[in-house]
This record gives structure tokens, sequence and C-alpha cells, in this order.
């Protein structure tokens, strides 16, 4: 399949993503900032795709930009990322979904109790222990987290993250800078006999 190809299919599949999304073409031009007329076309096949359109769009679907066009597959589903060193941390992030939630591990290597210096940003952070024991600074709180408890909090609430005991500890969080919640349901859903 050559190119050209690939861009002829493009319409289409905007506008099964839209349908499927459910949303109106005025209300995702809200959200991309594009016309209604630009996308109608860009649905129809009457203007030519480009990187400047398809981001918002993928952006908008939080599809990688190679499903909206309709790449062909690489053949290796694994994500290779790069650890980060910060804040006396190694941190692999494991999503890359850009403007929506992200997902990391966090390890923090045995060694000295470090002093808490708490931070605020924009968004809501959910975590979960994995191993070790966390301690978590939240506001006026204090608290150690064992291996298998989670905490969720607004990240605008000052907030640190460190070992309890100067020994390894290893946790992943979720972080979304939209300051979306986790829905995470308690017990399912009753059925009805019949």
């Amino acid at each position: 399949m050559t190119a050209k190809d690939f861009l002829q299919e493009v319409g289409p599949r905007l506008r099964a993503l839209r349908k499927d999304a459910g949303i109106t073409l005025t209300a995702l031009a809200d959200t991309t900032g594009i016309s209604v007329s630009t996308l109608s076309r860009l649905e129809s096949g009457q203007r030519k795709a480009t990187l400047e359109l398809l981001m918002p769009l993928a952006q908008a679907y939080r599809v990688p930009l190679d499903e909206l066009v309709g790449a062909p597959p690489t053949g290796d589903p694994r994500v290779y990322t790069r650890p980060i060193q910060r804040f006396g941390q190694t941190i692999l992030p494991l999503t890359r979904n850009p403007g929506g939630p992200q997902a990391f591990k966090h390890v923090i290597a045995a060694g000295d109790r470090q002093t808490p210096d708490p931070k605020t940003h924009e968004g809501y952070e959910w975590l979960y222990v994995l191993s070790g024991r966390l301690r978590l600074v939240l506001g006026e709180h204090d608290l150690v987290l064992p291996a298998g408890e989670a905490a969720e909090f607004d990240t605008r609430v000052p907030h640190w993250f460190g070992s309890a005991e100067g020994r390894p500890v290893e946790f992943l969080s979720i972080f979304d800078a939209q300051g979306a919640r986790i829905h995470v349901r308690a017990r399912p859903k009753k059925t009805s006999s019949v």
C-alpha cells in the first residue's frame, strides 16, 4: 500500500473514530480548534490530511498518530522507555499517551533517608506501593504506606515521596494533568437471577 493509499483512508477512519466516540463535528471543532468545515472536508476526503491537522485529532481521540492514519503495525509491541533520574528516584514511563493519564514505575534505591521537600503542580495522582515502605508527605500528613497500599490526591497539595526506612521502595503512579480521578469499582454489579 502506498502513502497515497494511506492518506485516502484517513477520512473514513476519522469519521469512524468520531462516530464511535459519539462526538459531533461542532464538539470536535471546539476541542481541537479546527473549523467544522475543515473537519467535514477531512472526513469526506476533500481536504488533504496534514500533520498540523492530524496531531490535534490524535490527541482528541487519544490514539497514536500511526493508528489515526492506519500505518502498518511494526510487529514489535514492546514499549522502550528510558529511565529518568529525578528527585533521588529512577522513574520509568510505562505509557505514551500525550495529553492523557500517564503511568510510571518509581524505584527509590536503598540509602540515607531524605529530608522531605514537598512540591505542588497541577493534576491528580494515584499511586500503589509494590514493595518496601513508602513515606508520603501530603500537606500536614506524614504517612507510611506498606506494599499493597494505595493513595490518591490532588497534586496542588504539597507532596513528597521517599523511603520510610532507607530501604528500597518500588511503586506505580498514574498521573493526570487534567485532574481526572481514578475510578475503581469496589464490588461487582449485582446481576438479576433469571
